[in-house]
């Protein structure tokens, strides 16, 4: 059975479980607990909850071999809450599959936009999938993309790097997820080359590239898509 309003946390420290259990229950989610790594797995497999929170300082298991353990079979969001917060733990573990990365201390307000971006992204989209962001309308089915109502030109790269970012809006992209995605394995070191096709997006689909809103950089990371 799956329980699409219910929340996983696994996280061994009683006071952020608490925290979270209060400001999720708050907003209307459901949810259920785990100190350690087996017994959330365990959790997870029984639940089969809509959405995961994930510490990575578990006192049995590494989280992100947790979070390795869940993308066997798991394909619903997993959102990181960790006080690591070096650029390497978060590459790692959006390239384990985490759908966004918070780190403690967080504020309640950005736990919950994420939640609700990453849920809303799981979702099963239409056969025709039309997208729009505000002045941006982005056609994945007819590959055509309209800003103020004007049709815009891409090159059929520039289209499926765009259309990349738009089905996977509001999650963290890494720098190598996307270029082995677009171009192949041999291109993951070719950050610079992804810069290059990032600005040209910026100028077509952005209202101001150089001060971008929808397109935007993690630092040292990757990019988010999305307001």
């Amino acid at each position: 059975m799956t329980h699409e309003g219910i929340i996983l946390i696994i996280d061994d420290e009683g006071p952020i479980r608490r925290l979270l259990e209060i400001t999720l229950t708050a907003n209307d989610y459901r949810v259920s607990e785990a100190a350690t790594a087996m017994e959330g797995l365990a959790q997870a497999a029984s639940l089969q909850p809509g959405l995961v929170i994930l510490d990575l300082g578990l006192p049995d298991m590494d989280g992100q071999e947790v979070l390795k353990k869940l993308r066997e079979w798991y394909l619903k969001p997993v959102l990181i809450l960790s006080a690591r917060n070096s650029e390497e733990d978060i590459v790692r573990a959006l390239d384990n599959g985490a759908n966004d990365y918070l780190t403690k201390p967080f504020r309640t307000g950005e736990l919950l936009a994420r939640i609700r971006v990453a849920i809303r992204q799981s979702m099963d989209a239409p056969d025709h999938p039309v997208f729009e962001f505000g002045s941006l309308t982005v056609d994945l089915a007819n590959h055509t993309v309209r800003k103020n109502n004007e049709i815009i030109k891409f090159t059929s790269t520039e289209f499926s790097l765009l259309a990349l970012f738009v089905k996977n809006e509001g999650r963290v992209l890494t720098h190598q997820y996307i270029l082995k995605e677009i171009w192949g394995m041999s291109y993951l070191e070719q950050t610079q080359y992804l810069r290059v096709f990032v600005a040209q997006l910026r100028k077509k689909i952005e209202d101001d590239p150089v001060r971008p809103k929808l397109l935007n950089t993690e630092s040292g990371i990757g990019y988010r898509f999305g307001y």
